[in-house]
């Protein structure tokens, strides 16, 4: 098990910052790597970025060069840095995390992650 808690979403105005923590508890997840996937009301949770445990990153299109994603593997936290935010970011974000022997290995995919948040409201305002 990996136990995983998402925690710095609020109400922010649109084009404001936030940065979202994912910190994981009882283990290490130097072996995992993680993802962040959000969903918005009445919509389908989507894939927003991933990060291997070596620190390659990947990101949708809707949120390349806005949003961050690193992790500190001693601190067993990853975090999403938000900037430039829009309406339509508005979403449940989730943190999860899957198991791999490759430290250059992400995930796009929900069914790749086996751990799951418990997800952290972010609502950005006009």
């Amino acid at each position: 098990q990996v136990p995983l808690v998402e925690s710095g979403g609020g109400l922010v105005q649109a084009g404001d910052s936030l940065r979202l923590s994912c910190a994981a508890s009882g283990r290490t997840f130097s072996n995992y790597a993680m993802g962040w996937f959000r969903q918005a009301p009445g919509k389908e949770r989507e894939f927003v970025g991933a990060i291997s445990w070596s620190g390659r990153t990947t990101y949708s299109d809707s949120v390349k060069g806005r949003l961050t994603i690193s992790r500190d593997n001693a601190k067993n936290t990853m975090y999403l840095q938000m900037n430039s935010l829009k309406p339509e970011d508005t979403a449940v974000y989730y943190c999860a995390a899957g198991w791999t022997a490759y430290r250059d290995n992400y995930y796009d995919t929900e069914r790749s992650y086996a751990y799951w948040g418990q997800g952290t409201q972010v609502t950005v305002s006009s």
